[in-house]
C-alpha cells in the first residue's frame, strides 16, 4: 500500500513539473507569435511619452473595475488610433492580464484596429452589387499601386485601404471612398488617376 501511495505521489509531481514547463513553453510561443503577428505593421510605431502617460493614468484609474479591460483598450486605442502590439502589452504589463487575452479580444471585436490608420482612409465595397460589377479588381488595383493589402497602411503614413460591405450607394457600383469622397462607377483603369490627386 506504501508502495503504491508513492508511485501515485511520483506520478503526480512528474505531471506538475510536466504541466508547469508545457504551461511556461506554452506562453512564451504564444507571446512570440502574437508579437510577430502583430509587427507585421507598415508604419513604425512612435508613440510619445505623453501618450504613454495617458494610458498609464487610465489604466490605474480603471484597472480594479471589474470588467475593465474593453474600456481600457477603447480609450487606448482613441490615445494613439489604434493598438499595436507595444500598446497591448503595456496595458498586460500594468493591468497583470495576459497578452495573448488582450490580443485576443482585439482581434475579435471590430472596433479595435491592430494597424494605423492613413491620412486617406480608402475603402472599397466588396458587397454583392459592387463586387459583381468589378469592385474586387479594384481592389486588387489599390493593392498593387500601393502596395498594401487590407487593413494595412503605406509606410509613409498617407493611405490605408480597407474592404467594406456596403456603403449605400449600389446604383454607382463598383464603388469606393476616399475619406468622405465617393467614387462610383469605376474601372482599374480610373485608379492612379484618383489616387494622384491626394499625392
Amino acid at each position: 500500500m506504501n508502495c503504491v501511495f508513492k508511485l501515485t505521489q511520483k506520478i503526480c509531481r512528474f505531471f506538475f513539473i510536466f504541466m508547469l514547463i508545457y504551461y511556461i513553453h506554452f506562453t512564451n510561443t504564444f507571446r512570440r507569435r502574437v508579437y510577430m503577428a502583430c509587427k507585421k505593421e507598415t508604419v513604425p510605431f512612435s508613440g510619445t511619452p505623453e501618450q504613454e502617460a495617458a494610458l498609464k493614468k487610465v489604466i490605474a484609474e480603471l484597472k480594479d473595475t471589474q470588467g475593465a479591460l474593453m474600456p481600457i483598450m477603447q480609450q487606448a486605442q482613441d490615445i494613439y488610433g489604434y493598438l499595436p502590439i507595444e500598446v497591448q502589452t503595456m496595458i498586460s504589463d500594468e493591468t497583470g492580464i495576459p497578452l495573448e487575452k488582450i490580443y485576443g479580444v482585439s482581434t475579435f471585436y471590430s472596433q479595435f484596429a491592430l494597424q494605423p490608420k492613413g491620412k486617406y482612409q480608402i475603402s472599397v465595397c466588396l458587397g454583392t452589387a459592387c463586387y459583381v460589377k468589378g469592385s474586387g479588381a479594384i481592389f486588387s488595383k489599390l493593392e498593387e499601386l500601393l502596395g498594401i493589402t487590407n487593413g494595412e497602411c503605406t509606410p509613409d503614413g498617407r493611405f490605408s485601404l480597407d474592404s467594406c460591405r456596403c456603403v449605400g450607394a449600389c446604383g454607382l457600383a463598383p464603388v469606393m471612398m476616399i475619406n468622405d469622397e465617393v467614387y462610383g462607377r469605376l474601372t482599374p483603369d480610373d485608379i492612379p488617376g484618383i489616387l494622384a490627386k491626394y499625392q
